[in-house]
């Protein structure tokens, strides 16, 4: 399996995720979520791996996440994933898939347990 990086350029942590990955020899499959959001089987299959659930990934420093109320905790699994597909700004990055499994790379350390 290709190593996968659901990245945002903008951000200095996706930034560094991606050059440690380059690091090691290996050149990612870069998924810039913002442009090319995932689909909702592509995001279950995301949170499967990382035996996470939508709230795991939720970017609750994002402004739009308070704006629709997605940080009461009232709110459901699948209201917290629509809000997500509609506004993918809401996923958390970087999200890096591998062979062995799937990490939210926050902190950058994170990833030396998938590599």
């Amino acid at each position: 399996m290709t190593i996968q990086i659901l990245h945002n350029p903008r951000c200095s942590i996706s930034r560094n995720v991606l050059a440690r990955i380059r690091d090691t020899g290996q050149e990612p499959e870069i998924v810039e979520y913002l442009k090319n959001p995932p689909t909702r089987e592509e995001l279950l299959g995301i949170l499967m791996a990382m035996e996470a659930e939508p709230r795991d990934i939720l970017r609750t420093k994002e402004p739009l996440a308070r704006a629709l109320g997605l940080l009461d905790p009232q709110r459901s699994d699948r209201e917290i994933m629509d809000a997500m597909l509609a506004n993918p700004i809401l996923i958390e990055r970087p999200i890096v898939m591998t062979r062995k499994g799937a990490r939210l790379c926050r902190p950058v350390e994170k990833l030396d347990e998938i590599l």
